[in-house]
């Protein structure tokens, strides 16, 4: 299998977005914002869209329209935080309409745009792994450097803030943070399915976490094991990547449940 450079460009992507994906989606699952990454991926679609129009890379427009949205979703969450599903809601549809119309403009509606939608693991180029790398290693450091920030802010919003953390940068930041996940994600596991890799590792790890720090942990540990097993099973099952990897996670999500079902009847007197 790691014969062929394509599968080891894809294994070397596919581990730096499984580490970053649930990294970032943690303190997005603590905040109960776990569809915000199907908003922010409705409006890379549309970035996507616009690059095929004005003839430019379509990774380049859906990252700056990522981080445009996500900052945006924050922006109005923030205004009015009892509307935040209604901020969500507005940037979703804008996205995908805004996509549907560009895209019939610029006439691309081909196997090109579909390896956006769906992922096209298999076709990471060399370039594309160096970006992967970059942003990927450059969004971990910079969640390890403000872990304990952004823990408090997850946990108790109103409570960081009166302490004299920097509530409102951080959102941004976080967001900002979103939008670059679901850039560098699209060719893993594509548009449509990355909020999974973000929400589902996160899910099962906190199914049978002992503390916030080992439940990040092992969400990350999750999210690598997915990308792992879901590429290995599509090699030789002749599968979708991307699927692939979505259902592991889902899979993973399952046995932690029942993991921890069963630990509680175990314990239970």
């Amino acid at each position: 299998m790691f014969d062929t450079e394509f599968m080891r460009l894809a294994f070397a992507a596919g581990a730096i977005v499984g580490l970053l994906a649930p990294a970032v989606g943690f303190f997005l699952v603590q905040r109960r914002l776990s569809l915000i990454g199907d908003g922010i991926g409705h409006v890379a679609f549309a970035g996507v869209a616009f690059g095929y129009l004005i003839g430019i890379s379509p990774v380049l427009t859906a990252l700056i329209a990522s981080v445009v949205g996500a900052v945006m979703i924050e922006w109005l969450r923030a205004r009015r935080p009892a509307a935040a599903d209604q901020a969500l809601a507005l940037v979703f549809y804008t996205g995908i309409a805004a996509g549907v119309v560009l895209i019939s403009s610029a006439g691309a509606l081909n196997a090109n745009l579909f390896a956006f939608l769906f992922g096209s693991i298999l076709t990471v180029t060399r370039g594309d792994l160096a970006l992967v790398a970059v942003l990927g290693v450059a969004g971990l450091a910079l969640v390890a450097l403000l872990y304990r920030a952004f823990a408090a802010v997850a946990l108790d919003e109103e409570s960081a803030r009166v302490s004299g953390v920097p509530v409102g940068l951080l959102n941004v930041l976080l967001a900002g943070l979103a939008g670059v996940t679901i850039a560098v994600s699209m060719r893993v596991v594509g548009i449509l399915l990355i909020a999974a890799l973000m929400v589902l590792p996160v899910t099962a790890a906190s199914r049978i976490a002992w503390s916030l720090r080992s439940a990040l942990l092992l969400a990350m540990g999750i999210g690598v094991g997915s990308v792992v097993l879901g590429l290995t099973l599509s090699y030789y099952g002749d599968l979708a990547p991307g699927g692939s990897i979505v259902l592991v996670a889902a899979g993973a999500f399952a046995a932690a449940a029942g993991a921890s079902s069963l630990s509680t009847r175990l314990t239970t007197p």
